[in-house]
C-alpha cells in the first residue's frame, strides 16, 4: 500500500494508472486519502525525522544562496521614488477628478469621446467633398 502511494507520489501519474502490483488503485488512493486527513503521514514525517536527528543524520544548519533566488521580470527597474509631477493641462484635470470613483471616470472620458467624435462628423460633413 506505502509502495503504491509513494510510487504515485513520486511519478505523478493518474491514481487509475497505478501498476496492478500494488493493488486496486482506488483502494491505494482511499488509503492515503484517510491518512491524509487523520494526519498519519504528519506523525510519521515526525517520528522518522526524530530518530534521524537523534542518530545525528540530519544537519539543520540552513544556507541559501542568493543567485538562485530569481525577483520576477517585472522588478526589475521599478520606480524607487514618487511618480514625477503632472505638469501639463490633464495634470489639473486628474486633480479636479480626485475624489471620483473610477467607475465615474470612465464613464466622463465616454462622455468626452462621444463628444469628440460628434465634432468630427459635423467637422467632416462641413467639410467639402473631395475626388480622386
Amino acid at each position: 500500500m506505502i509502495d503504491g502511494i509513494l510510487h504515485r507520489v513520486r511519478t505523478g501519474v493518474h491514481w487509475r494508472d497505478l501498476p496492478e502490483r500494488f493493488g486496486p488503485w482506488k483502494t491505494v488512493y482511499e488509503r492515503h486519502r484517510l491518512w491524509s486527513a487523520d494526519g498519519t503521514w504528519e506523525r510519521l514525517l515526525q517520528q522518522v525525522q526524530a530518530a534521524a536527528d537523534a542518530a545525528g543524520d540530519i544537519d539543520w544548519d540552513i544556507s541559501v544562496d542568493s543567485t538562485i533566488v530569481r525577483a520576477h521580470q517585472h522588478a526589475a527597474g521599478a520606480r524607487t521614488g514618487p511618480p514625477p509631477a503632472l505638469t501639463d493641462s490633464k495634470g489639473d484635470e486628474a486633480l479636479e477628478h480626485q475624489d471620483e470613483t473610477p467607475w465615474q471616470s470612465l464613464v466622463g472620458r465616454l462622455v468626452e469621446v462621444v463628444q469628440e467624435a460628434r465634432a468630427w462628423v459635423v467637422h467632416a460633413a462641413a467639410s467639402p467633398a473631395r475626388s480622386t
